[in-house]
């Protein structure tokens, strides 16, 4: 069953009263399994030298942390946030709208999106006589956004809540628009920028994803 949108319904907002985040009440070794993955999909690319593909995925990867770190902030002022996961889903939840294993896959998720895009990344689509086009990272970005926005319908559709959509307003459109494109467009994109500015740009990304972790989890915002 797909759900394209939120229903304002009070079940909804009782299930995000519920959530326990950080509880270990759900954990199971599936927890360590993920992480070897990652682990071991990460140096294979470190050994083979492959920078563009580990800068593809912490691009990304920052990005979701975030827009994760963004939407507690929201749920915590605002009372819901745009998205939560349930415990029931999941062996951890490291903030209200993201779990263990959902974040690990976006680790993953910028590297695989960089990997599915042409070998040569300077080709354009549409392009007549060599001229105009649409760039195909861009494509890129469009498409995987678009199979992400879909499936998390999907997850806001089970059963076991995986995924708890609040606001009324707030459903696949603005998920594809707001969140997942920008997702992908730091994966296409970042490797291919001038070395300079993309260590500036993976710096400071993680810089401020560090900084917002430490002053927000001990306050208790997010």
């Amino acid at each position: 069953m797909f759900v394209f949108w939120g229903d304002g319904s009070q079940e909804a907002r009782d299930l995000v009263n519920a959530i326990q985040v950080r509880s270990t009440d759900h954990f199971n070794w599936t927890f360590i399994f993920i992480l070897a993955v990652v682990f071991y999909v990460y140096w294979s690319e470190i050994n083979k030298k492959n920078w563009d593909a580990v800068f593809a995925g912490l691009a990304l990867y920052g990005v979701h942390w975030l827009y994760e770190i963004a939407n507690a902030v929201i749920g915590h002022f605002f009372g819901y946030p745009l998205w939560s996961v349930s415990n029931e889903s999941t062996t951890f939840i490291l903030l209200i709208g993201v779990c263990w294993e959902l974040s690990m896959m976006f680790s993953l998720a910028g590297i695989i999106s960089f990997k599915m895009l042409p070998y040569d990344r300077s080709k354009r689509y549409f392009a007549k006589d060599g001229k105009g086009g649409i760039d195909c990272r861009l494509v890129g970005a469009l498409e995987m956004a678009l199979l992400f926005a879909l499936f998390e319908s999907f997850l806001a559709g089970t059963s076991n809540h995986s995924f708890i959509w609040v606001y009324k307003w707030w459903g696949v459109l603005p998920v594809f628009v707001t969140t997942y494109i920008p997702f992908f467009l730091a994966s296409n994109y970042v490797p291919d920028m001038e070395p300079n500015k993309r260590k500036t740009f993976l710096l400071v990304e993680w810089g401020l994803v560090a900084l917002l972790l430490i002053i927000l989890i001990p306050s208790g915002i997010i």
